[in-house]
């Protein structure tokens, strides 16, 4: 979408006009494609196009939000209008408006977050992808009965960003992404599992037959699982769990839990709050990362924020606004949807890499779990208690020995990541958020 920066400025002109003191524009259009398929047919095949333009004015600290899809010149005007209008009737607050001048983003770095080469294939060869991927999860063993599906995901989406400050700018990016789930069986007893590959560019997608290999794998692995009885022992993570654990930290160091008193990291800065192996970085100029982009919400420039160092925290994540209340300085990370307020979001999360191989973690742990599911979202960031829902294969004398189900695992994140004592060296993007393999001293494990 080449928005006219003409068009732009006379929306923000007109702003002006009616008083506007701050405003500001952000338009998408992004086009996805999304082909399921089971058991060798397709299921399921969506394709869509959307065009949309929001507009934040800020009128005498009142703030008003619209959108429209129709970005015909009258239709833009009367959104213009009506924002303004709109804006006079909410409650003034002194803290509202665009970030300081002169802070947004001046030139736009190439993170190279486009595939320009992939170009638009036939639906034909999407659908093979994920053909592929499941026939090759069935494939695997004769105990591969069944399939929840395989699924291939894309997306192309450009963002424009302007605002009365002066920033003006865009960026492209797309996505893939290819899944599989997977069904075994055993003497009457099911057990599901999935794998997938998520990028930025087609050609770094894993294949379609390795994805459905490991899916298979997974689910194989579950066959024969047991039940466990209650007890303190190590829990290690594997690096999809691990990234779930560290997202717990992602609400509890954002700006508006922390002004409304909702995290347990409030008042925290420059503390020591996890094991000294535990760095965690926030970084939105990762090239071809998955969470990367030039500017964030507010038009600012993304950075490399370090929110833990060796243990200590040493940054929050902020907006504009939550920065204010916070007395601190905005970080990059204001996420927003085009008829929103802006709002706080890590952009690529990673607990850093340690020194230990998986199999040496495994091997240092003489009973306990190694967790490869979590089920629900146990969290309480206001008090950092943490009880998830639990499955994967117990450990005996440093090995994986067999399969454990419905257990519980439970804690305090205080506790928890100060417990940290091995890292992996496994560390692997497969989402925006990210760890590599990592083990907790101590935890409730809780069974029959």
């Amino acid at each position: 979408m080449a928005l006219d920066r003409d068009l732009v400025a006379g929306l923000l002109d007109r702003a002006r006009r009616l008083g506007a003191g701050d405003a500001d524009v952000i338009a998408v259009d992004g086009t996805s494609f999304s082909a399921r398929v089971r058991l060798g047919e397709v299921d399921k095949l969506e394709q869509s196009h959307e065009r949309r333009l929001g507009l934040r004015v800020i009128i005498d600290h009142r703030t008003a939000v619209s959108s429209t899809a129709d970005l015909s010149p009258p239709s833009l005007e009367r959104l213009v209008d009506e924002t303004c209008a709109r804006a006079r009737l909410t409650a003034a607050d002194p803290l509202a408006g665009l970030p300081a001048r002169g802070t947004g983003v001046v030139s736009i770095p190439d993170l190279d977050l486009c595939d320009t080469a992939y170009g638009e294939p036939p639906a034909e060869e999407k659908i093979r992808l994920a053909l592929a991927a499941e026939a090759s999860a069935l494939a695997c063993d004769p105990r591969i009965t069944n399939s929840e599906g395989a699924e291939f995901d894309h997306g192309l989406t450009e963002i424009v960003y302007a605002d009365t400050n002066g920033v003006v700018g865009g960026y492209r990016s797309s996505s893939f992404s290819l899944s599989v789930v997977a069904i075994a069986s055993r003497d009457g007893a099911m057990q599901r599992d999935y794998w997938y590959s998520s990028r930025r560019k087609f050609r770094l997608l894993d294949p379609p037959e390795v994805i459905g290999k490991i899916a298979a794998q997974r689910a194989l692995a579950r066959l024969g699982a047991r039940k466990i009885a209650t007890q303190e022992a190590p829990v290690v993570f594997d690096p999809q769990m691990a990234a779930r654990l560290i997202g717990t930290l992602a609400g509890a160091v954002s700006g508006y839990a922390l002004y409304k008193g909702a995290s347990f990291l409030a008042d925290a800065l420059g503390q020591a709050i996890a094991s000294p192996l535990i760095t965690i970085i926030d970084d939105g100029t990762i090239p071809m990362g998955l969470g990367s982009k030039p500017f964030d919400g507010e038009g600012l420039p993304t950075r490399r924020t370090t929110v833990v160092d060796r243990g200590v925290l040493t940054s929050y994540l902020l907006d504009t606004y939550s920065a204010k209340k916070l007395g601190l300085s905005a970080t990059g990370n204001a996420a927003r949807g085009v008829g929103d307020t802006p709002s706080v979001s890590p952009t690529n999360l990673y607990l850093a890499a340690g020194p230990s191989s998986p199999q040496e973690i495994i091997a240092s742990v003489p009973r306990g779990l190694y967790v490869t599911d979590l089920i629900g979202f146990g969290v309480n960031t206001v008090t950092g208690d943490y009880s998830q829902g639990a499955s994967g294969v117990w450990i005996e004398n440093g090995e994986l020995a067999y399969p454990v189900e419905e257990i519980t695992i439970a804690g305090n994140l205080k506790d928890i990541f100060r417990q940290i004592d091995m890292v992996g060296n496994d560390l692997e993007f497969r989402t925006r958020i990210a760890a590599p393999t990592l083990k907790v001293a101590s935890m409730t494990i809780a069974g029959t």
